[in-house]
């Protein structure tokens, strides 16, 4: 018997270790704490929000800030394009090799692959705002909906329960199980760059460092924020157009934050509508983009926003009716 907890004990030391390393290495359903985050996760989340404090050794440049500005503005396109509405929605459709290249630059912004982010926001429309959700802030408050359920071990899983229809395409298979290599590859490209046009260009003032710092460390914590903002502020702050079961809420400001994401209200609605921002005041960059990458061949078949949404808003802004008729 004490042979056996010996052995069982080593087991569960080596899924641990492996779990670094595979995100296919556990399930949702093995964590006995669901709200208890991993000291060692957390840690390292800590240390890569002091690493850009390091701006003050490695100083600015123009490159630098463009560089991180311009690697914000790429990752946020795909989490909210490919990630969320294609990855997790099926909005559109699109080649097998343009979705392994935006599977691949999505890994780079550190939130993990598409079959986990897929997988969980899953999970979140099917149990919107209600317990099963494991980042709604009616629960369990605003950190927890804004980051520190990623932070557990069931948060950190991937649920392949919910993405079967991903589990066919081997390569994003392995983009999910290893997402960490592209972000290492990520950070050493950054690195390599800055470093090159530090010694071919020395009137830019930038270094390998310096761009590191930028183009990795600034610009991925303010990418993970501002995506966190869905879960969290959008389901606390703005209007509601529609009424849902869930809390969410259309918020201009997160909108321009998210490139189109801070519509909210409207895609709890109606989320297979590739299309965010139901009418043309509401501003959803994402859906531009996507649109002239139709235009260029690269995706088809978006998805409308159905006549009955529109019909139902137009419906609830008339006036009421007085009197007889």
């Amino acid at each position: 018997m004490r042979g056996r907890a010996v052995d069982g004990i080593e087991s569960s030391r080596w899924r641990a270790f492996l779990r670094w390393f595979d995100g296919h290495a556990t399930s949702t359903k093995v964590d006995r704490n669901p709200r208890r985050v991993n000291p060692l996760r957390l840690t390292i989340f800590i240390i890569m929000h002091l690493a850009c404090l390091a701006v003050i050794w490695v100083g600015w440049s123009p490159i630098a800030v463009a560089m991180a500005a311009g690697l914000y503005l790429l990752r946020m396109f795909v989490i909210t394009g490919f990630y969320h509405r294609y990855f997790s929605h099926r909005t559109f459709k699109t080649s097998r090799p343009f979705q392994f290249i935006m599977a691949l630059i999505g890994c780079t912004s550190a939130q993990r692959g598409p079959m986990w982010w897929a997988g969980h926001h899953r999970n979140h429309h099917n149990h919107s705002d209600e317990e099963p959700d494991v980042h709604s802030p009616r629960w369990y408050g605003f950190l927890w909906s804004h980051m520190l359920w990623f932070l557990t071990e069931s948060g950190t899983a991937t649920p392949l329960d919910k993405v079967r229809d991903w589990k066919k395409f081997p390569e994003i298979v392995f983009l999910d199980r290893f997402d960490w290599i592209a972000v290492i590859a990520f950070g050493a490209a950054i690195w390599g760059v800055g470093s090159l046009l530090g010694f071919v260009f020395p009137s830019l003032h930038t270094s390998g460092a310096q761009l590191f710092v930028w183009g990795f460390f600034v610009s991925t914590i303010v990418l993970y924020h501002a995506t966190y903002t869905i879960n969290s502020l959008a389901h606390k702050f703005g209007s509601r157009r529609f009424e849902t079961t869930d809390d969410s809420r259309n918020n201009f400001w997160l909108a321009i934050l998210t490139l189109g994401e801070g519509w909210h209200n409207n895609h709890h609605y109606y989320p297979a509508s590739l299309r965010q921002g139901f009418y043309w005041w509401e501003i959803d960059i994402t859906f531009y983009i996507l649109w002239l990458f139709k235009k260029l061949g690269l995706v088809w078949d978006l998805r409308p926003v159905p006549v009955s949404a529109l019909d139902k808003q137009r419906v609830s802004m008339r006036p009421p009716r007085t009197g007889a008729t």
